[in-house]
C-alpha cells in the first residue's frame, strides 16, 4: 500500500510540475507577443487626428481653389458666358504657419 500512496504522488508531482511549465511558457508567450505587436505598432506611422483634420481642410480649400482657377481660365478663354464672382476664403484649419 505504501507504494501505491508513493506512486500517485509522484504522478502528482510531475503533473504539478507539468501544469506550471504550460503556465509559465503561457505567460511567457504573451510577454513575447505583446512586445513584438507593440515593435511593429510602433514602426508603422499613424497620424493623430487632428493632423488628418488640417490635412483635410488644406485640401478642401485647395479643392476650392482650383475650381475657382478652372472658372476664371474658361472666363478668361470665353468659354463661359458669366463673370467669376466667388474669391477663395482662407481655410478655418490650422494655418501653415502654426506648424
Amino acid at each position: 500500500m505504501q507504494s501505491e500512496n508513493r506512486f500517485f504522488d509522484d504522478l502528482a508531482k510531475l503533473v504539478n510540475g507539468a501544469a506550471g511549465t504550460v503556465a509559465g511558457m503561457s505567460r511567457e508567450f504573451e510577454t513575447n507577443a505583446r512586445e513584438k505587436a507593440k515593435q511593429w505598432i510602433g514602426g508603422v506611422d499613424f497620424v493623430s487626428r487632428e493632423e488628418f483634420d488640417a490635412v483635410k481642410a488644406l485640401a478642401a480649400a485647395a479643392r476650392e481653389e482650383v475650381e475657382l482657377l478652372k472658372a476664371r481660365i474658361d472666363a478668361l478663354e470665353g468659354r463661359s458666358a458669366e463673370p467669376v464672382t466667388k474669391t477663395v476664403r482662407p481655410s478655418k484649419g490650422k494655418s501653415a504657419d502654426a506648424q
